[in-house]
């Protein structure tokens, strides 16, 4: 309608311009050929005709104004009430192409950490004293069992000081074997001689010092004879009564005191050749318990003075001869929000950077007691067992820790790029009946493959806005 309008108003003017022009041809033609007087009775008509065709051109003018003013209002009202339509359209394609449909599913809770194989126990093998490596019989990466001897220190002085502490321990076990068993025989049956040429001579002196005393009273012998025999007499008694007391003693045995001083020395012997005996074995080294020789710090030859630390390479004087390491384990750092879902015995899936495309097996061993915190983030370390992938994972390697929990029936899933915040408080927006995205609070639990778990705030029939494009955000 609008164009044929248009049409119209241009072919009415058009006509009118037509005949004005050919009135005008007929007027010029004719004008040479008349009279004066016809000449001026044509001119007026002329003009009168020319005015008029003024007034008719003026005229169509004004309706194709008028005509294309309304064309063009009706043109806008139409496109207004066209764009209006089209933006609810394409506001209704908006929110269904921008947001996802609250999913309802069985969840198996698994919460991941990441995790480092690490060893079971690690030891740094010293020898006890100080002294020269004579003999190394491992290298790294060699498996070993318990007992097995790994090298040798050098024992010449220790076994010196063993053989001297022998010689005193047997000579010392005489003496007091000596003690304990008493005197022979022999020497008590000549002590008893003695005694009896003991008493034999003070009998003799007894005599000789009566008679010299009878001569000195009767004047026969002088007083000094006299008393060079009581002298002999009283030596004589002397020496008789330390033959008795020998012989007691010679029959009594020795003191008791001496034999307890005698087994005293043998037991000092004893104790100092197995002092001696337990520094040589520890100038063997063994393998505490079964492992892997994971580094080697000292060479044969080399000086190895122990300490609490294992020296960082081999060199001319170590602390440590090398390092020992038993079994293999994840150590894994669980997130603070998360621990309460990690139990002990629990299964683990475990995935290595160096075996992206395999799933290892494993179990809950330890949870720590303690929490870390490093960066301002509280972490607690979880010791996993290896039920399989011994084998394969080393020492030092990355890995991923699954905790495979409980299945949740029917739990509300959306994706995590869905939750947002707003004045301190988690939630989601959710589509209203004209499109519009409406903040509605939830409640999350726990986020894995890119989703979480909406615990409270939506139901299955709802849809979440993943992207918010200007025009519809509340």
């Amino acid at each position: 309608m609008v164009s044929r309008g248009a049409g119209g108003a241009g072919g009415a003017g058009g006509e009118g311009e037509e005949r004005g022009v050919e009135l005008e041809n007929k007027l010029s033609s004719h004008t040479p050929h008349t009279h004066d007087g016809e000449g001026d009775f044509y001119m007026q008509i002329f003009c009168s005709k020319q005015r008029d065709m003024e007034i008719v051109q003026k005229s169509f003018k004004i309706d194709s104004l008028r005509i294309l003013l309304v064309v063009t209002i009706v043109g806008l009202i139409g496109t207004g009430t066209f764009l209006r339509i089209r933006q609810r359209t394409a506001i209704r394609t908006t929110v269904k192409d921008l947001t996802v449909a609250v999913e309802s599913k069985t969840l198996t809770i698994r919460v991941e950490a990441s995790g480092t194989v690490v060893p079971i126990e690690t030891v740094n093998i010293s020898p006890e004293l100080s002294g020269r490596l004579v003999a190394l019989y491992v290298d790294r990466g060699d498996r070993v069992k318990t007992g097995q001897i790994l090298a040798r220190m050098r024992s010449t002085e220790l076994e010196a000081r063993l053989a001297q502490a022998k010689a005193q321990l047997a000579e010392a076990r005489a003496e007091h074997s000596k003690l304990r068993s008493g005197n022979r025989s022999e020497e008590i049956e000549r002590a008893k001689a003695q005694v009896t040429s003991a008493r034999s001579k003070v009998t003799l002196t007894a005599k000789r010092v009566d008679r010299y005393r009878y001569l000195v009273e009767q004047g026969a012998e002088a007083r000094d004879k006299l008393d060079e025999v009581i002298s002999e007499d009283e030596t004589t008694r002397a020496g008789l009564l330390e033959a008795e007391q020998k012989l007691q003693e010679l029959k009594s045995g020795y003191r008791k005191e001496d034999v307890q001083q005698a087994a005293a020395r043998v037991r000092s012997y004893r104790a100092q050749i197995q002092q001696i005996e337990a520094q040589l074995d520890g100038t063997v080294i063994r393998a505490p318990f079964d492992g892997i020789v994971t580094q080697k710090y000292a060479s044969v030859g080399a000086i190895v003075t122990p300490t609490t630390s294992a020296s960082a390479t081999a060199s001319a004087t170590s602390s440590s001869i090398l390092t020992l390491t038993k079994g293999l384990e994840i150590l894994a750092e669980v997130p603070e929000a998360n621990i309460s879902r990690i139990k002990l015995g629990q299964r683990v899936e475990i995935v290595a950077d160096s075996y992206p495309d395999r799933a290892f097996e494993g179990r809950v061993r330890q949870i720590a007691p303690e929490a870390v915190v490093e960066n301002n983030v509280t972490s607690f370390q979880i010791r996993v067992e290896l039920i399989t992938g011994k084998s394969e994972l080393l020492s030092g390697m990355n890995a991923d820790a699954i905790f495979i929990g409980k299945s949740v029936t029917d739990a509300l899933m959306v994706p995590t790029v869905a939750i947002t915040t707003r004045n301190n408080r988690m939630g989601v927006l959710v589509a209203d009946e004209g499109g519009r995205a409406k903040f509605q609070p939830v409640t999350v639990g726990v986020t894995q493959e890119g989703k979480t778990q909406i615990i409270q705030g939506l139901t299955a029939k709802e849809r979440v806005f993943i992207d918010f494009p200007e025009g519809i955000a509340e």
